[in-house]
């Protein structure tokens, strides 16, 4: 792989970190927002702007399990989503500059969930969750390879070889 090509792979993985945080953080301030308001109500308001039916046998269950969520749970979970959403946009800054540091971080922040995936899988099997395990798998095995390439090479960006004359 050139280095052309190398840098527009960073870009393509820098652009998905930052489409997910961005989302991420959309979702989470949103949330956020519905602390102190009724948030069943609001998911009612949000599926007939979608022109969708409360009552169907799709939005209906989602509404009540809703209905169920305290302030505090919507809390922590807006406070962690936002956490997760500052995590993914720091990968995709670094990644766009192209720092070493990005890829050493996406590398353990993604591999770091993958056994969460594999768990979420084993669950339930949708194509939803075999598709993000694959991405994040490839995210991370392209990474691997990239990082251990560039260490082989010396500053120079020539290969090193291990056998140095004297």
């Amino acid at each position: 792989m050139t280095r052309a090509e190398g840098r527009s792979a960073l870009r393509l993985i820098a652009a998905f970190k930052l489409l997910k945080g961005l989302l991420l953080a959309t979702v989470a301030l949103g949330a956020l927002r519905l602390v102190h308001d009724d948030v069943a109500e609001a998911g009612v308001d949000l599926a007939r702007q979608l022109h969708l039916d409360p009552d169907g046998r799709l939005v209906e269950p989602a509404l009540r399990r809703l209905a169920g969520i305290d302030p505090r749970t919507l809390t922590r979970f807006s406070l962690s989503a936002l956490a997760y959403a500052a995590l993914l946009l720091t990968e995709a800054v670094g990644l766009m500059r192209g720092k070493r540091w990005a890829e050493y971080l996406t590398i353990v922040a993604t591999s770091s969930l993958v056994p969460l995936e594999v768990y979420e899988l084993s669950r339930r099997l949708t194509a939803t969750r075999l598709a993000a395990l694959i991405v994040n798998l490839v995210i991370v095995a392209y990474l691997v390879v990239r990082v251990r390439r560039e260490s082989s090479r010396g500053p120079s960006g020539e290969s090193s070889s291990r056998c140095r004359t004297p």
